[in-house]
């Protein structure tokens, strides 16, 4: 048995586009606005992505929208718009092209006919350019009533019969219509897929369709199947399949639609070679032949043509030692803007073009002048100049992407410096690569990229321009220096201070006289101070900055805050048994004796006073040179009045005391000691008999 593939397998371009971003794009706030393609297997793998397909945008709540290749009406997208959420557009480019014709013609006023399925979702979309005012016909087309139409629009669903729009061409054509515009949207691919079912059904005993059932598309091949051969099978799966009933056909032909995945076509070709011997996979060749002079050419191959006319859409070209006009599309020619006119001065002229598409030949002049650029871009490559990609693929060895033409890997060794154990997160991401390898044999262009040699020589420069810099550096700093430094960044340790490019450290204990809780408290990120250096190490790289070294010390200026007999206000930090500790300022501190907190007698300073309270105190002496200061609070209240005693009557002299009556005793300065051993002295008359030298050594 003889098994023939059709060449047009597979997604065409913008189904293609649709799953690839569906499948790259994907999770729990990401919508499709419809069924992505009419094929579940595609839908099912979507879908366990976690992505939500809704049939309306009342149903998404923020996040991405993805749009189907078949497309939605221009009051849709500006509503998503008007909602704030987030629009990946994967309409196919043939389906917006017809969307901005419909939308065009009907702002002019033009009445538009659709010709393709009402239900369709492209005709629903298409509905919502014109304001859902378009007719939509089909094989009814006879019923319709153009008179009194002046301006028509007709226009395709790009994925319908295109010999039927012919007979519908053919009827509109019939009516006085005063202007009619016809544009045959259907798109190439469609085109390409319902010659070859037809070329093939003609030849084969049995044809096989795969394809969802719902694809309008597939529904068509197996239409022009079954004209023209009697045994037809429409599959949406290749399990679904007898293929033992094809063993007594002697040509099998097998076809797809836009939105089958190649596999599946490709697994019912080898389950028949399963079940019975294949005795060609390039039948097809051979099928094509009866399309002429196209097999004459080859993708990619550049060929002079004679422009024939120019019209809206394009230039019309006669293909030299051909009977075949073909067109050029306007966003195919190599210009800033068409201008219809220009090019009708150029009638009879050649010009070079390339064969970008067969089965219709397509043509562009634009991809010359790419493929030009593309040359020159891949020679300074192979120079070593460094190109950037973005990666869209993994296999066993490494990444994949493409520049143009090329298809670029980059072995798991050459991502980075260092083993790369996960590769799926690279992919969306760009890289910057030098070649390797190319490789252009005709058959693959490859270029071989790293990353990783990229990453070696930078790092290599930094070493290098660090090292210079610390060599620089150490040999212009030397301990005892002051140096001019920016402050870059805090820890809890310090502060790292930038002198001339190199990080150095000013640690806290080294920032204020004053004991900072924080460099904050000091210092302010990116100013520039002055600071000492402390310490130099070239070994270890380390340099140990100080900055209050450059600070006066607070007992430095005090002389010229203070002076004896001076109130101050101050805050009790610290009690002990023999008095009371005030912090005058930051790093000044004054010592209130127990005698000197009250006119009357203190067992223990904490009677009066607390830690943190506020006071007013004298200075009653100082000392800068010991940073000592003696404060006196009972100096700023006046002293209680004495009570006086009666007087006694004075006895003779030599007269003894009477019996039982106490001699007087003689007024005698006692001496007390402290529970903690400190000795203090008073007079009976509150006056203290502490010596400053006391004070002070107690302060001590």
């Amino acid at each position: 048995m003889e098994v023939i593939l059709a060449k047009n397998s597979g997604f065409c371009s913008g189904v293609q586009k649709a799953v690839d971003t569906a499948e790259s794009i994907y999770g729990d706030n990401v919508y499709i606005l419809g069924e992505l393609i009419h094929n579940s297997t595609v839908t099912k793998k979507i879908e366990s992505l976690g992505t939500k397909t809704v049939n309306d945008i009342d149903e998404v709540s923020g996040g991405t929208v993805i749009i189907r290749s078949h497309g939605v009406g221009r009051d849709t997208l500006e509503e998503l718009e008007r909602r704030g959420i987030k629009v990946i557009n994967c309409t196919c480019p043939f389906v917006m092209r017809t969307q901005q014709i419909v939308g065009k013609y009907h702002d002019e006023g033009y009445a538009i006919f659709i010709a393709g399925e009402r239900n369709h979702p492209e005709v629903i979309g298409l509905q919502g350019w014109c304001e859902n005012s378009a007719i939509v016909i089909g094989d009814d087309y006879e019923k319709l009533d153009l008179n009194g139409y002046e301006k028509v629009c007709l226009v395709s669903q790009t994925t319908y019969s295109d010999a039927k729009f012919q007979k519908i061409l053919e009827f509109f054509m019939k009516f006085s219509i005063k202007t009619l515009e016809v544009f045959p949207t259907i798109c190439y691919t469609t085109k390409e897929r319902q010659k070859e079912a037809e070329i093939l059904s003609k030849t084969c005993d049995a044809m096989v369709v795969v394809g969802g059932g719902n694809s309008s598309n597939t529904k068509k091949l197996t239409s022009i199947c079954r004209e023209n051969c009697g045994n037809v099978y429409f599959i949406s799966d290749p399990k679904e399949l007898d293929y033992k009933k094809f063993k007594d056909f002697k040509k099998v032909g097998i076809v797809a639609g836009a939105s089958t995945p190649k596999a599946q076509s490709m697994e019912v070709f080898l389950k028949m070679e399963e079940v019975t011997e294949v005795k060609s996979t390039n039948a097809m060749e051979e099928a094509m032949t009866a399309m002429g002079d196209e097999q004459k050419f080859r993708r990619g191959q550049c060929i002079v043509a004679t422009i024939s006319s120019a019209t809206d859409d394009g230039l019309a070209l006669y293909i030299n030692n051909t009977k075949k006009e073909i067109m050029l599309p306007k966003e195919e020619i190599d210009c800033e803007n068409y201008d219809k006119a220009e090019y009708s001065q150029k009638v009879g002229e050649d010009i070079e073009v390339m064969i970008t598409g067969l089965n219709p030949v397509t043509l562009s002049q634009k991809a010359i002048k790419l493929r030009k650029e593309e040359e020159e871009f891949i020679a300074k490559i192979k120079d070593g100049e460094i190109f950037t990609v973005t990666i869209d693929g993994t296999n066993k060895g490494g990444l994949t992407a493409k520049l143009g033409s090329y298809d670029v890997f980059v072995p798991s060794s050459q991502i980075r410096i260092g083993f790369v154990k996960d590769l799926e997160k690279y992919k969306g991401k760009q890289l910057r690569l030098k070649a390797e390898k190319v490789e252009n044999n005709g058959r693959r262009k490859q270029i071989v990229g790293s990353q990783r040699v990229i990453l070696e020589a930078e790092k290599a420069e930094r070493d290098a321009a660090q090292a210079a810099k610390e060599e620089a550096f150490f040999s212009a700093v030397a301990e005892g220096d002051v140096v001019t430094g920016t402050v870059v960044r805090f820890a809890q340790f310090g502060a790292f201070v930038d002198v001339n490019g190199f990080d150095c450290l000013a640690h806290i204990s080294d920032l204020s006289w004053t004991n900072a809780a924080t460099p904050a408290d000091v210092l302010e990120i990116g100013k520039q101070y002055e600071f000492k250096v402390l310490k130099c190490d070239r070994e270890t790289k380390k340099v140990s900055l100080g900055y209050k070294q450059l600070q006066p010390k607070p007992w430095q200026l005090a002389a010229d805050k203070y002076a004896i007999g001076d109130v101050i206000k101050g805050k009790v930090v610290r009690i002990v048994n023999f008095g009371a500790f005030v912090e005058v300022e930051k790093g000044i501190d004054g010592l209130v004796h127990v005698s000197q907190i009250s006119h009357e007698w203190l067992e223990d300073p904490t009677t009066a006073l607390k830690v943190g309270e506020e006071i007013e105190a004298k200075i009653v002496d100082m000392d800068v040179e010991k940073e000592k200061m003696t404060l006196s609070i009972k100096a700023l209240t006046p002293a209680p009045a004495k009570e006086e005693k009666p007087a006694r009557a004075k006895k003779a002299e030599g007269e003894e005391a009477a019996e039982g009556e106490e001699k007087p005793k003689r007024q005698r300065k006692e001496k007390k000691v402290d529970d903690d051993g400190e000795p203090r002295e008073w007079n009976e008359g509150g006056v203290t008999g502490v010596s400053l030298g006391d004070i002070l050594n107690n302060n001590n």
